[in-house]
């Protein structure tokens, strides 16, 4: 037991799949893996196999590298954006590419430092851990205050003290999507029920349930007893994913918050519909989970196939350029076009870009425009009327 929870408390009484504690002020906690298993199971089993396909898709290690930066910073977005920061998704990427020194004393830093913060946090809790082996994350309240303390450091706050348990009453108030709802207020409660949350979430029952729903779970519990004064959801987000990756699953994890952000509405509305019910059913916050689960194994999946294009693209344009089909200009021109985002570009830019003028810089504008046709006529590069770009599908022409 941590420093902070040595006071007396209830161990819970066991109803089934129900556990619940009693507290000092607010009555009956109800610590719950009751849920509609058939329904829930379901979507779990098809989000396996999904991602085992993904898992057999050839990627290299230096796009691997690529993709888990570019996810991990969309779900920092996404994490963040959930908790109203308004950064737009560039800002987020130049932030967490070059941390600025800010210390949140107004609303702008104060955004700018959950970003940094957040990028420190998933950097030391989400990363793979080293080594092979595969194992449940053993969660532990100790855990649980760093994640909040780096999450939620330099940001001034006259109620929360990074990483400490909060002795003040909030609101978790989301009038669109559900109506308020009002967690324990005393740190007596706080210290007994996290100290009951740590002790259920690692216990065989719940590690019985799977990795996939543990971390559900744990998403959700903790969500209900908001232990801190802020930092409550992004907490609660980067446990979720801790416990995934730390069961090996590769990828998902980082991006399954850009994808509760897109579904924000669903996600208030799902906590409320599991917290008001009064038979313990976490089915409607499990079945968002599962929900969002498919959505962001899908989103990995498309970019990893973009990944694989590329690579069948440039092999493709070395074959064209052996058969002749085209100049070694036009190959190094598709070249500098393997992006997985792609480049739109004009005739103009060929001469003046600084991305494409070395190739073009001694001939004439007649002769990038024959270029042009050429790879257009091959279906290499595809034109809208204003802009030119790589087909992506050339292959498949």
């Amino acid at each position: 037991m941590d420093k902070n929870t040595d006071i007396p408390m209830s161990k819970g009484v066991a109803d089934g799949p129900l556990l619940k504690v009693l507290t000092f002020k607010a009555g009956n906690f109800t610590f719950s893996r009751k849920y509609d298993r058939q329904a829930v199971r379901e979507n779990i089993v098809r989000f396996e196999s999904m991602f085992q396909a993904l898992a057999q898709l050839p990627i290299l290690p230096n796009q691997a590298a690529k993709l888990d930066t570019e996810l991990v910073r969309r779900s920092i977005f996404g994490t963040a954006a959930i908790e109203g920061n308004p950064l737009s998704e560039k800002r987020v990427d130049e932030l967490l590419t070059e941390p600025p020194a800010v210390s949140g004393n107004d609303l702008r830093e104060r955004a700018e430092q959950e970003i940094v913060n957040l990028g420190q946090a998933y950097a030391k809790f989400a990363a793979p851990p080293t080594g092979k082996k595969r194992e449940p994350l053993l969660v532990t309240e100790a855990l649980i205050q760093e994640i909040n303390r780096v999450i939620t450091a330099n940001i001034t706050s006259g109620q929360h003290s990074p990483g400490k348990y909060r002795n003040i009453r909030v609101e978790v108030d989301d009038g669109a999507h559900g109506g308020a709802y009002t967690p324990p207020r005393i740190l007596a409660d706080i210290q007994a029920l996290m100290a009951a949350f740590v002790e259920w979430i690692n216990s065989e029952e719940v590690r019985g349930e799977g990795a996939l729903v543990r971390a559900a779970l744990a998403h959700y519990h903790l969500g209900l007893i908001h232990p801190f004064g802020d930092g409550n959801g992004r907490t609660a987000r980067l446990l979720e994913a801790a416990i995934l990756i730390h069961e090996g699953y590769k990828y998902v994890p980082a991006v399954l918050s850009n994808h509760y952000y897109k579904s924000m509405g669903d996600y208030y509305v799902a906590f409320r519909e599991a917290e008001r019910a009064k038979d313990g059913d976490v089915t409607p916050f499990l079945a968002l989970f599962t929900r969002v689960l498919i959505q962001s194994v899908q989103d990995v999946q498309e970019r990893v196939h973009a990944f694989i294009r590329l690579l069948a693209l440039r092999d493709y344009y070395h074959f064209c350029l052996d058969r002749r089909d085209i100049t070694r200009r036009q190959h190094d021109l598709l070249q500098l076009l393997l992006t997985p985002s792609g480049k739109e570009f004009s005739l103009r830019d060929l001469l003046l870009d600084p991305l494409f003028a070395p190739l073009y810089r001694r001939v004439s504008e007649k002769t990038a425009r024959r270029d042009l046709e050429r790879l257009t006529q091959l279906r290499l590069l595809l034109h809208d009327g204003k802009q030119y770009f790589a087909n992506p599908f050339a292959l498949g022409d």
